[in-house]
């Protein structure tokens, strides 16, 4: 980057659209480090230092010049996502200047061409001589070509890669292994279309720059046939581009692309985009404009609430994954899983296992441990600061809502034992069935009251939900069960239940219970990212029917784990939990 280290970009500072603001940049980073050379050869893009790398079976002498991001020295615990490219002298300037206007905390990893080619064909071609060799997949028919520039070693290349640049990057520096991107324009993007075919869980993310295609099709087709064989799944996002005057180049794109999907895989993203100009002129804005795309993918489990609604979110189209998850200043200490505890290597393995579906469907996966979160996860769905439907854990939430009551004075822990009829006094007792009046509010926090009330008459009941609204909703229970007796109260898992206890809430603090659970739970909890929506009574629904994000859901078992003291403060006692003959068992059941 061009600017000082004082002089960083950043969102407010010109009004120019951002693509406009990235090409200026973009040119006078290149006229100004170019000028810069000129004069002095000590010239160097902040924070890039070229790391010399052998590769150990063909003895070539390579470099990587890797630019950290300018938060890298800020902490010693984050992990960043690392974009490899090809052509690194070539492109190292272009992909400064995006990353730090388009995605800052990201590491970039260059790969040059091999520094120690024989010096006929450096000053014959140039110094990007090698690129021929190690770009490219097929061999030439010309045998004084093939022998000279060894056309169609990508594999070997490729090998290198895999084998030694990426280790010693990630062994070297805090990277992200779940977070892998490749560039690679022209040649390079044909090498990035062998490695999404080849190895495919090299990378993560690929951004191909009008790939050099013409001739590969057959080859990829037979690779990617092989591949298929090995039950190999090609599972990556992948931007392509070529530019307008580009026309051959189209229709070997989309050969390639309709090769892909050929597949037929779930977890392959193709985005195609056509730029306007020739090869050479489309290369700036492919660059800027895959930046910003690989800024949305890696962001999007980020991303702020839409008008989306949870079911109709598209899966992530990359798994968001930190082993050092980051301080929102929403009340969860965080930690460094490895550091604090844990072992991260186990961990990793785990949510790549997560991502591939090995297990279920998981949308996110948290650890705290010690009451700091040390691990922070999401696939599919999940997305931090969208709010999950909970479905039954609403359950435990009502509990606890109940516990805060007896925290506060509106019930005591000898209420759990009082019949549920007894707190709600718009009841007309003389329907109700016999043995209503064995109910006790313990019976509905664990799902035992023995109510058993035939199918189907609730969903009838509910066609004309005015009769149901408030205690109503109870009236019906107890006027439709069969008898209550001491047999019939064991465990069933019902909707029942729960509405119960939400009444008894109700009917006991000031206000309603909704206003309740808002102030004394859920602001306590800094909960603000939520959803609870009213059963057919009109009140918070207790069996199912709140949305948490995944990090609000971690308070809750914090709260629960902690004895019901959240910092320094109790807000639930400390008995309600640990009594075995109280509510324990309704916690539990969750």
């Amino acid at each position: 980057m061009c600017s000082t280290e004082n002089d960083t970009p950043t969102n407010n500072r010109v009004s120019r659209p951002m693509y406009q603001r990235v090409i200026l940049g973009l040119i006078f980073c290149i006229a100004f480090s170019s000028s810069l050379a000129s004069e002095s050869k000590g010239f160097q893009i902040p924070r890039t230092e070229i790391v010399p790398i052998k590769d150990s079976v063909s003895g070539g002498q390579y470099e990587l010049y890797i630019k950290l991001p300018q938060t890298y020295s800020d902490s010693s615990k984050t992990h960043y996502p690392v974009i490899y490219f090809t052509d690194a002298d070539w492109h190292i300037e272009q992909l400064s200047v995006a990353q730090e206007y388009l995605l800052n905390d990201v590491i970039l990893v260059g790969i040059s061409w091999q520094k120690d080619m024989p010096t006929n064909l450096v000053k014959e071609v140039g110094p990007y001589v090698s690129r021929f060799r190690d770009y490219t997949l097929l061999e030439t028919k010309n045998a004084d070509r093939q022998t000279k520039y060894q056309f169609g070693k990508a594999s070997s290349h490729l090998r290198f890669i895999r084998e030694q640049v990426i280790p010693y990057v990630e062994k070297n520096y805090r990277t992200n292994p779940h977070n892998r991107s490749y560039f690679g324009y022209s040649a390079g993007g044909e090498f990035g279309s062998y490695i999404a075919v080849a190895q495919p869980d090299t990378f993560n993310n690929y951004i191909l720059g009008s790939p050099s295609l013409k001739g590969s099709i057959p080859y990829l087709t037979e690779l990617l046939s092989n591949s298929k064989s090995k039950q190999v799944e090609i599972g990556a996002n992948i931007y392509i581009t070529h530019g307008s005057l580009e026309q051959e180049l189209n229709g070997y794109v989309d050969q390639y692309i309709a090769l892909l999907n050929s597949a037929g895989s779930e977890k392959l993203f193709i985005s195609k985009v056509e730029i306007e100009g020739s090869h050479q002129t489309a290369f700036p804005m492919t660059g800027v404009r895959g930046v910003s795309w690989l800024s949305n993918l890696i962001n999007e489990a980020l991303a702020e609430p839409t008008d989306v609604t949870f079911r109709d979110l598209s899966p992530l189209k990359l798994e968001f994954v930190d082993a050092s998850p980051a301080d929102l200043n929403d009340s969860i200490p965080v930690g460094v899983l490895g550091h604090d505890a844990g072992e991260q290597g186990m961990i990793l393995a785990l949510a790549r296992e997560i991502a591939d579906q090995k297990y279920a469907r998981v949308d996110s996966l948290l650890i705290a441990h010690k009451g700091k979160l040390l691990f922070e996860s999401y696939y599919l769905r999940g997305r931090r600061n969208m709010a999950h439907p909970q479905a039954s854990a609403t359950k435990a939430y009502t509990g606890l809502a109940l516990g805060r009551a007896i925290q506060m004075g509106y019930l005591t822990m000898d209420d759990l034992q009082r019949p549920v009829i007894s707190f709600l006094n718009d009841l007309d007792k003389t329907k109700l069935v016999k043995g209503a009046e064995l109910v006790t509010l313990h019976h509905a926090l664990t799902m035992t009251s023995g109510l058993r009330i035939p199918e189907g008459i609730m969903d009838e009941l509910e066609k004309n939900p005015a009769p149901l609204q408030g205690q109503g909703l109870v009236q019906a229970y107890f006027e439709h069960s069969a008898p209550v007796t001491p047999e019939s109260q064991t465990f069933l898992y019902q909707g029942s239940d729960p509405s119960m206890v939400m009444q008894v809430l109700e009917a006991v603090v000031p206000g309603s219970a909704k206003e309740f659970i808002e102030q004394e739970l859920l602001a306590k909890l800094n909960i603000t990212t939520f959803d609870w929506k009213n059963d057919v009574s009109g009140l918070p629904s207790a069996g199912s029917g709140s949305d948490m994000t995944s990090r609000n859901m971690l308070k809750w078992g914090m709260l629960v784990k902690n004895k019901g003291k959240w910092q320094g403060e109790q807000l639930v006692p400390e008995a309600y939990q640990s009594d075995p003959h109280r509510a324990r068992g309704y916690l539990l059941h969750e």
